[in-house]
């Protein structure tokens, strides 16, 4: 599933590849590739922009099945007992069977959407309430206990019987959820864009406590919780758009620290691993190691204001992240330095129109003005560099990834 396990904490059981070789495979799709891929059984399961879902050999990168859903998911799946778990733009989440893609059921939300507001980002009309062209994820689901999680553009999240879909508990709060669930210790762990991270009862659905994160009602730009929620040692780290990484008491929701990143979004899901939280910024485009105590920095790293949503992966080491760029960052964390670098091929084809003689994302390029349609417009051609939005998975020393370039890549 999402982060590897339950409690979301992006540490993969690999050595991992201290030294890129090759491409193994790449597979392609009609569409972009934001999900992040889930690993089961000898199969790779990845959801794309073009309304499908796919099984592909976990060795060669052949197509096993196609699932055509109707419209685009950007959710990563859940696999459990031979069953896909998926949630798309339509409102419907879907359950497959791992080996035929045949559906087993679906279950009808209230209605997906995405976040929305007024003067959005700075963006006219000012007076326009307008989707925000970076709420590009749908909540992942997680599998605990026969019962699937996950959250909704209805303000919900929602609790099914993993075998049938029945409904068991909805909890709604008061705006868009699209982070993904983490569960611990019997407590599902989740941010919504109301503003509020909640702990909710995972077995009754009955709310533990709330923590308030910061506000943004001018233009919308420091307010809401994308990033999905870490566990580790009784705290719970997540990151929101008010540009802060909090650490919380997972019991009572007492906030222990938080790290403040002067404007930029945290947006990634952390990664958290021996006493170190790692995570990622979005326009600063910093890679941080802080204590998981004091929040204390240990060491960072800077990628010329490429903005990173992808989250870090853990594995032998090494941490994994992708970035706007079209790159795959390889950071050995003895070193504290990069050990290699991969480029898409339509970040090598594109990339250089929409970069600065500097090395930094060519805005004036992309974006025309402030009027929405062009933020809108822009956003989709800062895309064609092959971005990594995808969050990569490592398994049995092979990365694997999506680009909006419409690949799904096997790094080795």
């Amino acid at each position: 599933m999402f982060r590897g396990n339950l409690a979301h904490t992006g540490v993969y059981n690999s050595s991992g590849i201290p030294k890129f070789s090759r491409v193994k495979w790449k597979f392609h799709t009609d569409g972009q590739v934001i999900s992040s891929p889930a690993v089961a059984n000898g199969a790779i399961y990845i959801a794309g922009t073009d309304g499908n879902l796919y099984a592909v050999d976990l060795e060669s990168g052949v197509q096993k099945w196609k699932l055509e859903l109707g419209v685009r998911a950007t959710s990563s799946p859940a696999v459990e007992n031979g069953i896909v778990y998926l949630g798309t733009y339509s409102g419907r989440f879907y359950a497959v069977d791992a080996v035929t893609g045949k559906l087993k059921w679906k279950f009808l939300t209230e209605g997906e959407r995405r976040f929305a507001g007024k003067h959005l980002h700075g963006s006219e009309p000012a007076a326009e309430t307008v989707p925000d062209p970076f709420d590009f994820y749908l909540s992942s689901p997680a599998v605990w206990n026969g019962v699937v999680y996950f959250g909704s553009g209805d303000g919900n999240v929602y609790a099914l019987e993993e075998a049938t879909g029945a409904l068991k508990w909805k909890f709604h709060t008061g705006d868009v959820v699209h982070a993904s669930p983490a569960i611990s210790d019997g407590t599902l762990f989740i941010g919504s864009w109301d503003s509020y991270f909640y702990a909710v009862d995972a077995v009754s659905g009955k709310e533990k406590w709330r923590f308030k994160t910061g506000e943004d009602h001018e233009i919308y730009n420091q307010v809401g919780i994308q990033s999905s929620a870490a566990v580790m040692d009784g705290i719970v780290y997540f990151g929101c758009r008010d540009s802060n990484l909090y650490a919380l008491d997972a019991r009572t929701g007492e906030k222990k620290w938080a790290f403040n990143n002067k404007g930029s979004w945290v947006i990634t899901s952390p990664a958290v691993q021996s006493g170190r939280v790692y995570f990622a910024t979005s326009d600063t485009s910093m890679v941080y190691a802080l204590d998981a105590k004091s929040g204390t920095p240990v060491f960072s790293l800077r990628f010329n204001h490429w903005p990173i949503f992808s989250s870090p992966a853990i594995a032998g080491g090494m941490l994994y992240v992708g970035s706007h760029q079209g790159r795959l960052l390889a950071i050995d964390l003895s070193s504290q330095k990069v050990a290699w670098t991969f480029e898409t091929d339509a970040s090598r084809q594109n990339g250089p129109a929409l970069t600065t003689p500097e090395g930094s994302p060519n805005y004036q390029a992309a974006f025309v003005d402030n009027f929405y349609d062009n933020m809108v417009a822009g956003v989709s051609k800062m895309m064609s560099v092959g971005a990594m939005l995808s969050s990569p998975v490592v398994v049995n020393n092979v990365i694997y990834v999506g680009s909006t370039d419409g690949f799904l890549y096997a790094l080795m």
